[in-house]
């Protein structure tokens, strides 16, 4: 069975906390994929894609951190 897809009215059930190891792992395989590519542009496109891994990595992060210091108590 497919994963749940996110539709506007119904969240996706991934925290972000797994979403941003999800970004991670996928930056991760596309800097090793290239090291296995055949062609310059098959290894930028490679590259391009560990960018925005990474990128999209961060920004969970900072959305991770933004979370925390929402539930903290006010005056902590």
């Amino acid at each position: 069975m497919a994963p749940d897809k996110a539709t506007p009215d119904k969240p996706s059930e991934r925290t972000t906390r797994e979403l941003k190891q999800a970004q991670q792992e996928k930056a991760t395989g596309e800097h090793q994929a290239i090291e296995t590519s055949d062609t310059p542009d098959e290894a930028h496109q490679h590259d391009r894609r560990a960018e925005k891994s990474a990128y999209l990595a961060r920004k969970l992060a900072e959305r991770e951190r933004s979370e925390r210091e929402a539930e903290e108590p006010e005056g902590s």
